[in-house]
């Protein structure tokens, strides 16, 4: 399955409370991006909240998107991208 990282930006900033309700929210965006076939595997977040940057597998770009509007989310960019390992290349 391809990997993609999709940039995102949040003009108010995104804020998932650290408690069962960020837990739910969170949840709920995992089982919308099921029905697209996207998997969700972690994001970076910048301090000021307003940028992150989503790491998802998923079938295409199309399927991205699907998954971003139906959970009300903003994509700025979606870039295809491959694992670079440094300690791969430890012997």
């Amino acid at each position: 399955m391809p990997r993609y990282v999709v940039e995102r930006t949040f003009a108010d900033g995104l804020r998932i409370p650290l408690d069962e309700q960020g837990a739910r929210a969170c949840g709920a965006v995992v089982a919308t991006n099921a029905r697209s076939a996207v998997t969700w595997v972690h994001s970076y977040i910048s301090r000021d909240l307003r940028r992150s940057y989503c790491i998802y597998d998923g079938p295409s770009p199309e399927a991205i998107r699907e998954s971003a509007r139906n959970n009300n989310f903003p994509i700025d960019s979606i870039v295809e991208v491959c694992v670079l390992d440094p300690y791969f290349y430890r012997g």
